[in-house]
């Protein structure tokens, strides 16, 4: 019988410390699911959000992709992870000027930039505050910001739930000085648990646009990818890309995704627009559909035909097991071979568009 009861302590203990665990708001298990829209979507059907063509998440065999998981869990690869710190430039953001467009960029897919005197922040991942530090760890010298240097924002986006680019610290101290969030379908209830009021929030669906004054209107689009917090089941809120359209200029927010036809249509749709923020990194054969490849990275630059480009989801984190630097060297031969107009610039680095 004493036996018995250690057992079961045992057995209770572990599992009020996993409840514990997960209690922590950065997982969102507790928040209240608002169904009836993401129920009327055209794009949730099956009981989840589908993408406009068939997307597995793996593509390779079960043992190449079970191989490659264990690789990026194992592999001491040295050239996954720089050798020496990142360069990057601790810039005064909240002393930058709203009369002219920039943008600075935080490192994988976190950037601030400014078009028409407002001052748009993307997918924030800033605080490397437990439990996201447990799986996201920045390379050295690339975690320079903190949420307390960031100015006021205009306008929020955040392109989809998972942890590299909705993180809940960062979220949670700015959300005071955020006057509106743009999100898809699914992640206000997120934000609604996490402190944000419903009256700075807007939630879209893909081709749903929002106007507002001096011109602003931001459009909802398509990606090719998929969700998943951690635990549940899986494609419960929508992914999207967004397009920002001021005062005649345009700024794509490409978000994570494969390719597919929805970058020709964009371009049929808007025309070349001014400046495309593009997925370059973390990329693997065995995820070639949700992820941008180096191969597909050059078609989406030519479908889009964007005026400049700027690619990001690379230099800060290792999720993938391609040589950290390699990002970078593929879309500079794109550039290159195509004679296309590439804003390359390190971390925090002021740069004009």
């Amino acid at each position: 019988m004493k036996v018995l009861l250690v057992i079961l302590g045992v057995i209770l203990l572990f599992v009020g410390a996993g409840l514990a665990v997960l209690s922590h708001p950065a997982f969102g298990l507790w928040r209240h699911v608002s169904k009836e829209r993401i129920q009327a979507s055209p794009n949730y059907r099956d009981g989840m959000f589908q993408n406009q063509v068939p997307t597995p998440q793996f593509t390779g065999d079960s043992a190449s992709t079970r191989g490659t998981l264990w690789r990026f869990l194992t592999n001491k690869d040295t050239l996954r992870v720089p050798q020496q710190p990142i360069p990057a430039v601790k810039t005064d953001l909240k002393n930058l000027p709203t009369d002219s467009d920039w943008l600075v960029w935080f490192g994988h897919s976190s950037y601030l930039f400014c078009l028409n005197g407002k001052r748009y922040l993307v997918d924030p991942l800033l605080k490397p505050e437990w439990p996201s530090s447990m799986m996201l760890k920045a390379f050295e010298g690339t975690d320079i910001y903190r949420p307390n240097d960031l100015p006021n924002i205009d306008v929020l986006i955040i392109t989809h739930e998972h942890w590299d680019h909705m993180e809940y610290a960062t979220l949670r101290d700015i959300r005071d000085r955020v006057r509106q969030v743009i999100c898809p379908l699914g992640i206000a209830d997120y934000l609604r648990y996490w402190g944000y009021k419903d009256e700075q929030i807007t939630e879209m669906d893909w081709y749903e646009s929002l106007s507002g004054e001096d011109g602003l209107t931001i459009t909802c689009l398509p990606s090719r990818h998929f969700s998943n917090r951690l635990l549940g089941k899986r494609n419960q809120t929508l992914w999207a890309s967004f397009m920002v359209e001021a005062d005649g200029r345009k700024v794509y927010i490409g978000g994570d995704g494969g390719y597919d036809k929805r970058f020709k249509e964009i371009h049929e749709r808007f025309g070349s627009v001014d400046l495309a923020l593009l997925e370059n990194g973390q990329y693997n054969a065995n995820w070639k559909y949700i992820h941008t490849t180096p191969e597909d990275l050059e078609k989406v630059i030519l479908d889009l035909q964007a005026k400049q480009v700027f690619t990001v989801h690379h230099d800060k984190f290792a999720l993938s097991v391609h040589p950290w630097y390699e990002p970078d060297s593929v879309v500079n031969n794109i550039a290159t071979k195509h004679n296309i107009h590439l804003l390359d610039a390190s971390i925090g680095t002021i740069v004009k568009y």
